[in-house]
């Protein structure tokens, strides 16, 4: 198994003091459409045990926009930068629309994208939208320093080294994983090479999956 393996869910599916007692990681989601208040980000961080990690993702207008430079994005990243900060925040997750088709000129701008991104973020996570070759997508991506996110479940393990994994449902946001799926993520897990890998719940029952999943690999 990995050497260092986070496990936590896309937003706080329960009350942040609570969540907080289970998992040392939350993907943010609000700011995928409008920002937390400062007072909510504040009481983030302080009730936050020492260690804990944000990481937050990235406004929908950048997808909307294609990744392609210009004032929209680069205000979008203004605003999840003081979030980013005010949290010690160092990654951040973009996911690409439906529309986001793996054509050559897509994949040369997202590459450009990304690579501006990585100067702002420690880490830079991008999912790509289903049409997009998992590998193929791992490679682009890694050339700048970034990591494609994946479902193991239906896309198998990354080949890198550092992975970054998403599990959206059996059969979408609202499904949730019986103990089979539970058992056979862990059994993936289990048998990754990596040196870090992260998996983040983002379905409608991800607090119960995610501490099944925990107790499954004994973490």
């Amino acid at each position: 198994m990995a050497a260092n393996v986070t496990v936590g869910c896309a937003g706080f599916p329960v009350p942040a003091t609570r969540y907080f007692r289970e998992f040392m990681f939350v993907e943010v989601q609000e700011t995928h459409v409008s920002l937390p208040g400062p007072g909510t980000v504040r009481r983030w961080r302080r009730e936050a045990p020492e260690g804990f990690q944000f990481a937050l993702l990235g406004p929908r207008e950048i997808g909307q926009e294609g990744f392609r430079d210009g004032k929209v994005i680069e205000t979008a990243l203004k605003s999840i930068e003081a979030v980013a900060e005010e949290l010690l925040a160092k990654c951040a997750v973009f996911v690409g629309p439906p529309e986001f088709a793996a054509t050559k000129t897509n994949k040369g701008i997202l590459r450009e994208f990304l690579g501006g991104v990585k100067k702002r973020f420690e880490r830079v996570v991008f999912e790509p939208p289903v049409g997009w070759d998992p590998d193929e997508c791992d490679e682009l991506v890694h050339e700048v320093g970034a990591l494609a996110a994946r479902d193991p479940l239906t896309s198998g393990l990354s080949k890198l080294k550092v992975a970054y994994y998403r599990l959206h449902g059996p059969a979408g946001h609202k499904s949730r994983y019986e103990d089979p799926a539970i058992e056979r993520l862990a059994e993936i897990a289990r048998g990754a090479k990596h040196t870090d890998a992260t998996y983040v719940f983002t379905n409608v029952d991800m607090f119960a999956d995610a501490k099944r999943f925990k107790k499954a690999l004994k973490l």
